[in-house]
Protein backbone atom coordinates (compact mmCIF):
# COMPACT_ATOMS: atom_id res chain seq x y z
CA UNK A 1 0.00 0.00 0.00
CA UNK A 2 1.58 3.49 -0.62
CA UNK A 3 1.74 6.17 1.47
CA UNK A 4 1.40 9.14 -0.58
CA UNK A 5 0.64 10.61 -3.68
CA UNK A 6 1.63 13.45 -6.31
CA UNK A 7 -2.27 15.79 -7.03
CA UNK A 8 -1.41 17.64 -10.44
CA UNK A 9 -3.50 20.02 -11.95
CA UNK A 10 -3.19 21.74 -15.60
CA UNK A 11 -3.35 25.29 -15.35
CA UNK A 12 -2.17 28.26 -17.12
CA UNK A 13 -4.17 27.64 -19.89
CA UNK A 14 -6.04 31.44 -20.18
CA UNK A 15 -4.74 33.21 -22.98
CA UNK A 16 -5.13 36.59 -24.02
CA UNK A 17 -8.85 37.77 -23.05
CA UNK A 18 -10.01 34.13 -22.94
CA UNK A 19 -10.31 32.63 -19.21
CA UNK A 20 -9.77 29.11 -18.00
CA UNK A 21 -10.44 27.28 -14.91
CA UNK A 22 -9.98 27.99 -11.36
CA UNK A 23 -6.33 28.37 -10.41
CA UNK A 24 -5.32 30.33 -8.02
CA UNK A 25 -8.25 28.15 -5.90
CA UNK A 26 -6.69 24.42 -6.76
CA UNK A 27 -3.24 25.22 -6.42
CA UNK A 28 -3.91 25.34 -2.30
CA UNK A 29 -5.00 21.82 -2.72
CA UNK A 30 -2.36 20.43 -5.26
CA UNK A 31 1.40 19.32 -5.19
CA UNK A 32 2.26 19.93 -8.46
CA UNK A 33 1.34 22.09 -11.16
CA UNK A 34 1.13 21.86 -15.16
CA UNK A 35 1.69 24.81 -17.00
CA UNK A 36 0.54 25.47 -20.44
CA UNK A 37 3.31 26.71 -22.62
CA UNK A 38 1.63 28.42 -25.37
CA UNK A 39 0.82 25.91 -27.64
CA UNK A 40 -2.73 24.60 -26.70
CA UNK A 41 -3.55 27.13 -24.08
CA UNK A 42 -1.23 29.86 -22.22
CA UNK A 43 0.97 33.06 -23.25
CA UNK A 44 3.73 34.42 -21.95
CA UNK A 45 1.93 36.61 -19.15
CA UNK A 46 -0.29 33.78 -17.98
CA UNK A 47 3.02 31.76 -17.79
CA UNK A 48 4.53 34.14 -15.66
CA UNK A 49 1.82 34.55 -13.32
CA UNK A 50 0.46 30.79 -12.73
CA UNK A 51 4.38 30.45 -12.22
CA UNK A 52 4.07 32.95 -9.49
CA UNK A 53 1.14 31.78 -8.04
CA UNK A 54 2.34 28.15 -7.99
CA UNK A 55 6.17 29.50 -6.50
CA UNK A 56 4.07 31.23 -3.58
CA UNK A 57 1.74 28.00 -2.93
CA UNK A 58 4.43 25.96 -2.50
CA UNK A 59 3.28 23.87 -5.72
CA UNK A 60 5.71 22.05 -8.00
CA UNK A 61 6.35 23.47 -11.41
CA UNK A 62 6.41 21.36 -14.46
CA UNK A 63 6.19 21.89 -18.14
CA UNK A 64 2.48 21.28 -20.19
CA UNK A 65 3.30 20.44 -23.71
CA UNK A 66 1.02 20.32 -26.67
CA UNK A 67 -0.26 20.85 -30.10
CA UNK A 68 -0.08 23.65 -31.56
CA UNK A 69 -4.13 23.93 -31.50
CA UNK A 70 -5.26 27.00 -29.61
CA UNK A 71 -8.65 26.45 -31.34
CA UNK A 72 -9.22 22.86 -30.50
CA UNK A 73 -7.34 23.62 -26.91
CA UNK A 74 -5.23 21.16 -27.73
CA UNK A 75 -7.49 17.97 -27.87
CA UNK A 76 -7.77 17.70 -31.43
CA UNK A 77 -5.37 14.54 -32.42
CA UNK A 78 -3.34 16.14 -35.72
CA UNK A 79 -0.68 14.38 -38.13
CA UNK A 80 2.97 14.99 -36.61
CA UNK A 81 6.01 13.13 -37.42
CA UNK A 82 8.24 12.25 -34.21
CA UNK A 83 10.65 14.76 -35.38
CA UNK A 84 7.85 17.57 -34.91
CA UNK A 85 6.84 16.39 -31.45
CA UNK A 86 10.84 16.56 -30.51
CA UNK A 87 11.17 20.07 -31.73
CA UNK A 88 7.65 21.41 -29.87
CA UNK A 89 8.48 20.03 -26.89
CA UNK A 90 11.86 21.21 -26.45
CA UNK A 91 10.34 24.53 -27.17
CA UNK A 92 7.78 24.73 -25.10
CA UNK A 93 9.88 23.25 -21.96
CA UNK A 94 12.31 25.71 -23.03
CA UNK A 95 9.75 28.53 -22.97
CA UNK A 96 8.79 27.96 -19.44
CA UNK A 97 12.12 27.23 -17.96
CA UNK A 98 13.11 30.17 -19.07
CA UNK A 99 10.15 31.73 -17.53
CA UNK A 100 10.56 30.36 -14.41
CA UNK A 101 14.26 31.05 -13.96
CA UNK A 102 13.24 34.43 -14.07
CA UNK A 103 10.99 33.57 -10.62
CA UNK A 104 13.70 31.97 -9.13
CA UNK A 105 11.94 28.48 -9.95
CA UNK A 106 13.01 25.01 -10.97
CA UNK A 107 11.18 23.13 -13.29
CA UNK A 108 10.53 19.63 -11.77
CA UNK A 109 8.54 17.49 -14.68
CA UNK A 110 6.80 17.69 -18.03
CA UNK A 111 3.62 16.13 -18.52
CA UNK A 112 2.28 16.65 -22.16
CA UNK A 113 -1.66 17.94 -22.94
CA UNK A 114 -4.37 16.33 -24.29
CA UNK A 115 -3.85 14.22 -27.64
CA UNK A 116 -0.64 14.60 -27.90
CA UNK A 117 -0.57 12.75 -24.52
CA UNK A 118 -2.92 10.17 -25.90
CA UNK A 119 -1.38 9.78 -28.90
CA UNK A 120 1.96 8.89 -27.37
CA UNK A 121 0.46 6.31 -24.92
CA UNK A 122 -0.54 4.49 -28.43
CA UNK A 123 3.09 5.14 -30.36
CA UNK A 124 6.11 4.34 -29.20
CA UNK A 125 8.01 6.70 -31.67
CA UNK A 126 6.04 9.37 -30.48
CA UNK A 127 6.44 9.03 -26.63
CA UNK A 128 10.11 8.41 -27.85
CA UNK A 129 10.20 11.99 -28.93
CA UNK A 130 8.54 13.32 -26.24
CA UNK A 131 10.99 11.74 -23.65
CA UNK A 132 14.40 12.82 -26.15
CA UNK A 133 13.03 16.01 -25.39
CA UNK A 134 13.07 15.91 -21.99
CA UNK A 135 16.46 14.16 -22.22
CA UNK A 136 18.11 17.11 -23.76
CA UNK A 137 16.60 20.03 -22.45
CA UNK A 138 17.02 18.77 -18.82
CA UNK A 139 17.54 15.25 -17.72
CA UNK A 140 16.73 15.63 -13.68
CA UNK A 141 12.64 16.39 -14.94
CA UNK A 142 10.83 13.86 -14.26
CA UNK A 143 8.33 12.42 -17.09
CA UNK A 144 4.76 11.92 -16.84
CA UNK A 145 3.04 8.98 -18.37
CA UNK A 146 -0.27 7.33 -18.22
CA UNK A 147 -0.38 4.43 -15.80
CA UNK A 148 0.47 0.72 -18.08
CA UNK A 149 1.69 2.69 -20.48
CA UNK A 150 4.50 2.28 -23.12
CA UNK A 151 5.68 6.02 -22.08
CA UNK A 152 7.06 4.95 -18.66
CA UNK A 153 9.44 2.34 -19.73
CA UNK A 154 10.48 4.45 -22.80
CA UNK A 155 11.65 7.36 -20.38
CA UNK A 156 13.18 5.15 -18.24
CA UNK A 157 14.99 3.96 -21.31
CA UNK A 158 16.44 7.53 -21.59
CA UNK A 159 17.53 8.24 -18.30
CA UNK A 160 14.84 9.89 -16.67
CA UNK A 161 12.69 9.24 -14.01
CA UNK A 162 8.65 8.59 -14.23
CA UNK A 163 5.41 9.04 -12.84
CA UNK A 164 3.07 6.99 -13.53
CA UNK A 165 -0.12 8.70 -13.68
CA UNK A 166 -3.78 7.58 -13.00
CA UNK A 167 -6.92 9.92 -13.31
CA UNK A 168 -9.28 9.62 -10.65
CA UNK A 169 -12.04 11.61 -11.90
CA UNK A 170 -11.69 9.90 -15.43
CA UNK A 171 -13.73 6.88 -17.00
CA UNK A 172 -11.23 4.27 -17.91
CA UNK A 173 -11.72 1.35 -20.94
CA UNK A 174 -10.93 -1.97 -20.17
CA UNK A 175 -7.36 -1.62 -22.26
CA UNK A 176 -6.33 0.81 -19.80
CA UNK A 177 -6.62 3.95 -21.58
CA UNK A 178 -9.16 6.82 -21.00
CA UNK A 179 -12.58 7.16 -22.48
CA UNK A 180 -12.29 9.40 -24.85
CA UNK A 181 -14.08 12.99 -24.11
CA UNK A 182 -16.89 12.35 -26.68
CA UNK A 183 -18.31 9.56 -25.01
CA UNK A 184 -21.02 10.31 -22.36
CA UNK A 185 -19.51 9.47 -18.54
CA UNK A 186 -16.03 10.13 -19.63
CA UNK A 187 -15.65 12.58 -16.85
CA UNK A 188 -16.84 11.36 -13.31
CA UNK A 189 -18.02 14.71 -11.12
CA UNK A 190 -19.67 13.09 -8.18
CA UNK A 191 -16.65 14.01 -5.80
CA UNK A 192 -17.59 11.06 -3.45
CA UNK A 193 -16.64 8.71 -6.31
CA UNK A 194 -14.06 10.49 -6.99
CA UNK A 195 -12.07 10.24 -3.68
CA UNK A 196 -13.24 6.29 -3.31
CA UNK A 197 -11.10 5.36 -6.62
CA UNK A 198 -8.50 7.80 -6.07
CA UNK A 199 -7.98 5.88 -2.64
CA UNK A 200 -8.42 2.74 -4.61
CA UNK A 201 -6.17 3.74 -7.08
CA UNK A 202 -3.40 4.54 -4.49
CA UNK A 203 -4.60 1.64 -1.86
CA UNK A 204 -4.77 -0.89 -3.76
CA UNK A 205 -3.22 -0.27 -6.92
CA UNK A 206 -6.54 -0.75 -9.28
CA UNK A 207 -9.31 0.88 -10.96
CA UNK A 208 -12.58 -0.34 -12.46
CA UNK A 209 -13.10 0.21 -15.98
CA UNK A 210 -16.50 1.24 -17.66
CA UNK A 211 -17.36 -3.00 -18.32
CA UNK A 212 -16.74 -3.44 -14.99
CA UNK A 213 -13.56 -5.44 -15.17
CA UNK A 214 -10.60 -4.52 -12.44
CA UNK A 215 -7.56 -2.86 -14.12
CA UNK A 216 -3.80 -2.89 -12.65
CA UNK A 217 -2.36 0.26 -12.00
CA UNK A 218 0.57 2.02 -10.18
CA UNK A 219 -0.42 5.94 -8.72
CA UNK A 220 2.60 7.61 -8.71
CA UNK A 221 0.59 11.17 -9.25
CA UNK A 222 -3.40 11.87 -9.76
CA UNK A 223 -4.53 14.09 -12.33
CA UNK A 224 -7.00 16.56 -11.17
CA UNK A 225 -9.01 19.14 -14.03
CA UNK A 226 -8.96 22.45 -13.06
CA UNK A 227 -11.56 23.22 -16.05
CA UNK A 228 -14.18 21.43 -14.87
CA UNK A 229 -17.38 22.79 -13.06
CA UNK A 230 -16.54 22.92 -9.40
CA UNK A 231 -12.97 21.92 -9.84
CA UNK A 232 -11.48 23.54 -6.42
CA UNK A 233 -14.24 21.82 -4.37
CA UNK A 234 -13.66 18.80 -5.57
CA UNK A 235 -9.90 18.97 -6.08
CA UNK A 236 -10.45 19.64 -1.98
CA UNK A 237 -12.30 16.60 -0.95
CA UNK A 238 -9.81 14.32 -3.09
CA UNK A 239 -6.77 16.32 -1.21
CA UNK A 240 -9.23 15.69 2.28
CA UNK A 241 -10.19 12.23 1.32
CA UNK A 242 -6.84 10.88 0.54
CA UNK A 243 -4.89 12.49 3.69
CA UNK A 244 -7.95 10.94 6.07
CA UNK A 245 -7.02 7.49 4.44
CA UNK A 246 -3.46 8.59 5.64
CA UNK A 247 -1.79 9.00 2.83
CA UNK A 248 0.95 12.54 2.43
CA UNK A 249 -0.05 14.35 -0.80
CA UNK A 250 3.79 15.66 -2.03
CA UNK A 251 5.34 15.93 -5.39
CA UNK A 252 7.39 12.73 -6.66
CA UNK A 253 10.92 13.33 -5.37
CA UNK A 254 13.64 14.38 -8.36
CA UNK A 255 17.61 13.07 -8.40
CA UNK A 256 18.18 16.79 -7.60
CA UNK A 257 16.48 16.18 -4.33
CA UNK A 258 17.76 13.19 -3.15
CA UNK A 259 21.46 15.09 -3.98
CA UNK A 260 20.28 17.62 -1.87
Amino acid sequence: MADRVDLNSDMGESFGAWKMGADREVLTSVSSANIACGFHGGDPAVMRETVRLARDANVAVGAHPGLPDLIGFGRREMRVTPDDVENMTIYQIGALAAIAAAEGVRLRHVKAHGALYNMAARDAALATAIARAIAAVDPSLVMFGLAGSHMLQIGREHGLQVASEAFADRAYEPDGSLTPRTRPGSVIHDPDLVVRRAVKMVQQGQVTAVDGSEISLQADTICTHGDTPGAHGLVRRLREGLQQQGIAIAPPATREDVRA
